[in-house]
């Protein structure tokens, strides 16, 4: 029983033929490049990274390298978690969506060393279909409304906010000087085109004696760190 179960951790139980390896890697390579694609039409922008979308389709050729590599043996397979193990990867993440592509190649490329064509073909398929209709989906904008007065802080700066955007605007930052004085509000989206855009909100502060500086920023995924 001993020599058997030697026998078998010992010696590949699945080796590939030379047609299906390069059966594999042609499959990885056509069903990368779908990945490829998804990724290119899904991002769009400063959050795309061409380099990471080409990282992409290479990880789907290495994990099906992989796979034809161990195949059945499970010395082998064991030796190689351990191996891959002390790799660290210290790539960010610029965007949640990249996670789900790095998984997808991954098992792309799992299924393509198995010789598993049909599931990785209706897999990447169902996927692809998925990342189309929700792919483009974007996170909710937020702007920041930053006025800057000069001297202590005013409060007919808090009162008009309150009293254009309804008690709707969020005062997030107040910054207080001798020399000048800063406020930041938190708008939404919604709210900021109810009421007219930043154009209308302008005059009004402008009209205030000491305001300086009336600014508007956007906050969104694309700039996320």
């Amino acid at each position: 029983m001993n020599k058997e179960l030697l026998y078998y951790l010992t010696n590949d139980a699945g080796s590939l033929t030379l047609q299906e390896i390069l059966l594999s890697f042609a499959c990885a390579v056509i069903l990368g490049a779908v990945i490829f694609v998804s990724y290119r039409f899904c991002h769009t922008g400063a959050v795309y990274s061409g380099k990471f979308n080409v990282s992409l389709w290479m990880m789907t050729l290495v994990t099906t390298l992989i796979m034809c590599v161990i195949g059945n043996n499970i010395a082998l397979s064991l030796g190689m978690v351990g191996a891959l193990s002390i790799v660290r990867f210290r790539t960010a993440i610029k965007d949640p969506r990249d996670t789900t592509y790095i998984f997808w190649a991954i098992a792309v490329g799992v299924c393509c060393g198995i010789c598993d064509y049909l599931i990785a073909g209706i897999g990447s398929a169902v996927i692809f279909c998925m990342m189309v209709l929700l792919g483009n989906a974007r996170g909710n904008d937020r702007y920041l409304l930053i006025v800057r007065i000069d001297g202590s802080p005013d409060t007919r700066v808090e009162e008009l906010m309150q009293c254009f955007y309804r008690n709707k605007a969020r005062l997030r930052v107040k910054n207080t000087a001798q020399a000048q004085s800063e406020y930041i509000y938190e708008l939404s989206a919604s709210l900021l085109r109810k009421r007219g855009g930043i154009g209308d909100i302008s005059n009004e502060l402008y009209a205030l004696e000491g305001v300086q500086n009336v600014n508007l920023v956007c906050q969104n995924d694309e700039i996320t760190p």
